[in-house]
């Protein structure tokens, strides 16, 4: 396993990691620090390492060596953890001297979480409207970021804890795809309430309902004095997604 000594006059992580959980590490960033440490040298620290740093015993780390991305199942594996934060995170590696991966991954894991211009409150049998949004506005010249939890918060994190901290402190606004369905899901419950509490009477425009399909039930009350997106009409289709976009995009 390959030695690594600590940085001489390498700075301390920046605040805001400190209070950032490795859960909240999206997986772009977990590719990349794959890309570093999954390579064994004799003259860097690899995953090996770090796990040693972690507190991994010997027939732990031999059962990470069988998996393909043994960073990524590290990490894994230790985001269940109590100690498991970002802050922690740019501490080992910096001990472990690989400034290369300080540098190369500082502005994406070192400053600030991964923000998004929407959180998508939506219920499972909703994801292929999910993946039409997606497309439309991702994948289209309007470029936004939307955070869709099926895609963007990894497995083993507690749902309502990470879903507040996304709504409120790393999402502009709040998508709420509405449907039968959504009705009767307590999480998109949870979920509305707590983004109609950041905003008492949509002063700040945070909440933007979708109704995409026919109801049979009746349109929730909490969100009947808010203007909504109707993908079922069919004189304004046309024009539905240009109009998501520029409310998605309003400062």
């Amino acid at each position: 396993m390959a030695a690594g000594g600590s940085v001489k006059g390498s700075s301390p992580p920046p605040p805001a990691a400190s209070s950032v959980p490795l859960a909240a590490l999206n997986m772009r960033v977990r590719r990349r620090l794959s890309l570093f440490l999954n390579v064994q040298s004799l003259v860097a620290a690899d995953w090996t390492s770090l796990a040693e740093e972690l507190g991994f015993e010997y027939l732990e780390i031999r059962q990470l060596e069988t998996y393909p991305n043994p960073t990524g199942r590290l990490l894994d594996d230790w985001q269940g953890r109590p100690d498991a934060s970002v802050s922690r995170l740019l501490e080992l590696l910096a001990k472990l001297g690989r400034q290369d991966v300080l540098e190369d991954l500082g502005p994406s894991i070192g400053q600030m979480p991964e923000c998004f211009d929407a959180f998508i409150c939506y219920c499972p049998s909703d994801i292929q409207f999910v993946h039409e949004m997606i497309r439309q506005l991702e994948q289209t010249n309007h470029r936004l970021k939307l955070c869709v939890s099926d895609r963007d918060v990894l497995p083993g994190t507690c749902v309502w804890s990470i879903a507040s901290e996304l709504i409120e402190k790393r999402c502009r606004r709040m998508v709420v795809v509405v449907s039968d369905d959504y009705l009767q899901s307590k999480e998109c419950d949870f979920q509305t309430k707590f983004a109609l509490s950041l905003c008492p009477g949509a002063h700040q425009k945070r909440l933007i309902p979708i109704k995409y399909k026919v109801m049979k039930k009746e349109f929730p009350s909490i969100l009947r004095f808010i203007t909504v997106c109707d993908y079922t009409n069919p004189c304004t289709k046309s024009w539905f997604w240009i109009r998501l976009a520029k409310a998605l995009s309003l400062p």
